[in-house]
């Protein structure tokens, strides 16, 4: 019989993200981001291409992606509220790991399995930060899908795209619970 973690196991039943709003700093510091990013890291990955890389958004960095999303979705023509919303996630958050989705072109792993292992990473560095006992959100937003914002504020390549963004910091309140899925009805069992 395996021999189960339960420690481990308790904290994915119980695990919760925390909303970015509510994160304050501190923020993890380079040492303790350390496990977080290699935790992180730690994802499947078919055929071991290592298809993503990570960017640490540090204070200027984020002040400097506030304004670029407002400047950016002005240009847009976006609603300012939700130009407003999007700057404020830059703006108020204490730290943020950008993964990138960085395809390694391969005859044997599809391109979506690539970018599936980039999600894989966005989760790991999640539950990573909230088992460190940091409080973490995943995030992307409509700016981090704009070319012109990640190519501008991001540098990222042509065939890169952002599979998500971990914002960390210092929970000011734990939120409640919210309302889980009803295994019965997402479950299929077959057995034919």
């Amino acid at each position: 019989m395996p021999q189960p973690n339960q420690a481990a196991l308790d904290f994915l039943l119980s695990r919760r993200s925390r909303p970015a709003k509510t994160l304050q700093a501190p923020a993890p510091d380079r040492a303790a981001l350390d496990p977080i990013l290699t935790a992180g890291l730690r994802s499947p990955d078919h055929g071991k291409l290592e298809p993503w890389r990570l960017i640490v958004l540090d204070r200027a960095a984020l002040d400097r992606l506030a304004g670029l999303a407002e400047t950016r979705g002005a240009a847009l023509g976006l609603d300012p509220d939700q130009v407003e919303k999007t700057r404020a996630t830059y703006a108020d958050s204490p730290l943020a790991v950008v993964v990138v989705a960085a395809p390694v072109a391969s005859e044997k792993v599809p391109e979506i399995e690539q970018l599936y292992s980039a999600g894989a990473v966005c989760l790991s560095l999640l539950n990573a930060a909230l088992a460190a006992g940091w409080g973490a959100n995943w995030l992307s937003g409509w700016a981090s899908h704009d070319r012109s914002f990640v190519e501008q504020g991001l540098a990222l390549a042509p065939q890169e795209s952002v599979a998500g963004i971990i914002h960390i910091g210092t929970e000011r309140a734990a939120p409640p619970d919210r309302p889980r899925p009803d295994q019965g009805a997402k479950v299929t069992w077959m057995d034919r």
